[in-house]
């Protein structure tokens, strides 16, 4: 890497961010999915500051057990205090962590970088709702801004009523979803609303992003042995049902449904279909109807022809230059190169660099929270 690194620092030259530190991660033999992940969330900056302030603010715990979250901060504190720009970083611990957590990571099979995105960030809700909740007790230590509704009054605890918890996480990528169903007969609609962390998206042969985003929150009429209980007509009913984003996330993650089971088959298959990711993209399906426009930071890429093998690498986006890791490899790239991970336009292609999960932070909504 050392050759690398200075070709890095050669090529930034004197735009090399002040401050900034751009390391290749070790691979652990299939650890590809978790350093692919590691580094989105390193360069969502948000997030990074608020994980360094909370190691900041927690490193005097030297009794404190060790966990995913403290494990995660103390890598990202390693990273971002290295003398070097440039160079390659084992992230050990978190890694024998995350396995002694949890046994879906600990073989030595391709693994789902969503997946562990997924459990990463639950993961580290809990151990913040957990720490809030030891220090609620404590009303020295706790302050009114970690108590914060979000809007959400569904959380119940023993039957009492109680406003959820808003950690830094949830501030930086939940946003909340509402399930509207019209009843046909009545009119009446019922609307639920359901917080997420990122969103899920089926795509299709030469799509967008932007067009999945409309098949989801596109109107589903439920008739026949699908029909809605309505409680005005107290009565099963026709209804339509649809989708909408009732507040959109500072951090707006979506994963591309790239793997399907075929029934045929009996197997998962990788779609390998073109979906177009804009660099700029404006969320119109909300529920204010008012445009809110997201920059693409972060791309994680799954290579391979299959579900079950392959490799994951990332691109990101740090201080208007795009980069290019993979695992201990880090390299400049152009930003035209971007559009070459869209996905390939014939079904078999020898192009097998498909974007798998979107990193988008939304622009001048910086502190609405």
């Amino acid at each position: 890497m050392g050759a690398a690194g200075s070709k890095l620092e050669k090529a930034l030259g004197d735009q090399f961010p002040e401050g900034e530190r751009y390391f290749g991660l070790e691979n652990f033999g299939n650890t590809c999915y978790c350093n692919s992940v590691l580094q989105a969330l390193y360069f969502c900056v948000p997030f990074r500051e608020q994980l360094l302030e909370y190691y900041a603010s927690n490193k005097n715990i030297s009794d404190a057990e060790e966990n995913l979250l403290t494990c995660l901060a103390d890598l990202f504190t390693q990273i971002s205090s290295q003398k070097k720009k440039t160079g390659v970083i084992a992230p050990k611990r978190f890694v024998q962590r995350l396995k002694k957590q949890n046994e879906l990571f600990r073989s030595y099979m391709h693994q789902d970088a969503h997946e562990f995105l997924n459990f990463l960030l639950n993961e580290l809700v809990d151990l913040l709702e957990k720490e809030a909740q030891a220090t609620k007790s404590d009303p020295e230590t706790s302050s009114p801004s970690e108590k914060t509704a979000n809007g959400l009054k569904n959380a119940h605890s023993n039957g009492v009523l109680k406003e959820p918890l808003v950690t830094w996480v949830h501030k930086n990528f939940q946003g909340i979803l509402t399930n509207e169903t019209r009843c046909l007969r009545c009119e009446t609609v019922t609307a639920r609303d359901e917080t997420f962390l990122d969103l899920s998206l089926d795509i299709e042969q030469n799509s967008s992003i932007t067009s999945c985003l409309k098949n989801f929150s596109s109107t589903e009429t439920l008739n026949a042995e699908d029909k809605f209980f309505c409680d005005k007509c107290c009565s099963l009913q026709e209804a339509q049902k649809r989708m909408k984003i009732k507040k959109p996330p500072h951090i707006l993650v979506i994963h591309l449904k790239r793997f399907k089971y075929i029934e045929q088959l009996g197997r998962y298959k990788k779609l390998s279909y073109r979906v177009v990711f804009p660099l700029e993209l404006k969320l119109s399906n909300t529920v204010e109807d008012a445009d809110i426009e997201y920059s693409l930071f972060a791309v994680v890429v799954h290579v391979g022809s299959g579900p079950n093998h392959g490799h994951y690498v990332s691109l990101v986006k740090s201080h208007n230059h795009w980069l290019f890791f993979d695992d201990e490899n880090v390299e400049m790239i152009d930003e035209s190169a971007v559009q070459t991970f869209f996905g390939s336009a014939q079904e078999y292609s020898s192009n097998t660099d498909h974007g798998y999960i979107l990193f988008y932070e939304s622009l001048g909504a910086s502190n609405k929270s």
